[in-house]
């Protein structure tokens, strides 16, 4: 296959992986480590694209040069020349967009982290709302959830809650759910109001890209472990035993901690793949620190410390601040249906690299 104007060194290199995966994924005993298998085949589906629109476009290509060819001779040849073009057209660009540089995580699967913050009771019942939206929204891909972590409130809803979202298929989440980190901001009347006012209240949304044990070592020596017994909201014991646990990692100050499960080692495992993932997030922040304007620009975007979007009860509204996204169905978002909204940011962060790269 020939290369494209735009970026042929990159576009060989990533052809030439896509060719050398297939050929690893061909061999049974790849799949002997299913760990490896799932990480090569999440790469393989990542390349895929590329790959097919690389092939289109040597194709028309091609078509491009025998309709030319004959234009002289058959004058139906010169209007499918000019088909071919705009079609090329087209492929030069959806291609340039698949050449820009990948975020690392793309292709892993996330632990969602929702702290109620400001607004008391009212915070906790939104953080609640924002967990099923993000549970249905995965039920709504095919993805499995698992809650690691859940402190409820006395009223209802949450105070913290952790969950760690994966995919069945090659499917990267972290692609799909990177920028719903920073503050979400609730508009409407709290069902203790009694005068009918609008309360506005928010909650805090930490995405992680769930790390593996190649991305992050953690050294047990480096880990203080405190067992303590587990409550439910308002202080109330759940458990007779001290199965929670509280897991502070001494170089970092880093400080997770897990009472969903019903037995302390469930409850150190869920702990320790939070760790993991805030490491490697700390990892990554650091690294961009360092790193050319572009890459901190991406960082920028996905700051937490923003308040990335208002849910608006009394209006039905949904409004994105970083991108200028408003809808008038917050009831279907609510209920699971992101993809509009996740879309404008996915769109308005590759016409940002492109802006960069041009």
């Amino acid at each position: 296959m020939s290369s494209t104007d735009a970026a042929p060194d990159r576009l060989g290199s990533l052809l030439a992986e896509h060719a050398s995966l297939e050929v690893e994924l061909a061999d049974p005993e790849v799949h002997a480590d299913q760990a490896r298998a799932r990480r090569l085949g999440r790469r393989y589906a990542q390349l895929a694209p590329l790959v097919e629109t690389a092939r289109a476009l040597d194709e028309a290509r091609g078509d491009l040069a025998t309709a030319r060819e004959l234009a002289g001779e058959d004058a139906s040849f010169a209007a499918e020349a000019i088909t071919l073009e705009e079609r090329m057209g087209e492929l030069t660009d959806r291609l340039r967009e698949q050449l820009l540089p990948k975020d690392p995580d793309d292709d892993k699967d996330v632990i969602l982290e929702i702290k109620a913050g400001e607004g008391g009771a009212e915070s906790a019942l939104f953080a609640g709302d924002l967990l099923r939206m993000y549970l249905r929204y995965a039920e709504r891909r095919g993805w499995s959830t698992e809650v690691l972590d859940a402190v409820g409130a006395e009223l209802g809803g949450y105070k913290d809650v952790a969950v760690a979202i994966k995919s069945r298929t090659d499917e990267g989440i972290w692609s799909r759910l990177k920028f719903e980190g920073g503050v979400h901001r609730v508009q409407r009347v709290p069902a203790t109001e009694s005068q009918g006012r609008i309360h506005t209240s928010a909650a805090g949304v930490l995405v992680l890209p769930e790390a593996e044990d190649v991305d992050v070592t953690v050294d047990p020596n480096d880990l203080r472990i405190d067992v303590f017994r587990s409550s439910g909201p308002g202080g109330q014991s759940v458990n007779t035993t001290d199965s929670a646990v509280r897991i502070t990692h001494l170089p970092s100050g880093i400080v997770v901690s897990s009472q969903n499960e019903k037995s302390q080692l469930q409850n150190r495992e869920s702990a320790l793949r939070v760790l993991r993932a805030r490491l490697l997030a700390a990892a990554r922040e650091e690294a961009a620190a360092v790193a050319s304007d572009q890459r901190r620009s991406q960082v920028r975007t996905v700051d937490r410390s923003e308040r990335v979007r208002t849910y608006n009860f009394p209006e039905n509204r949904i409004s994105d601040h970083r991108v200028g996204y408003k809808a008038h169905n917050l009831d279907q978002v609510l209920d699971g249906e992101l993809d509009p909204v996740l879309d404008a940011l996915s769109e308005a962060h590759t016409a940002e690299l492109l802006a960069a790269g041009s």
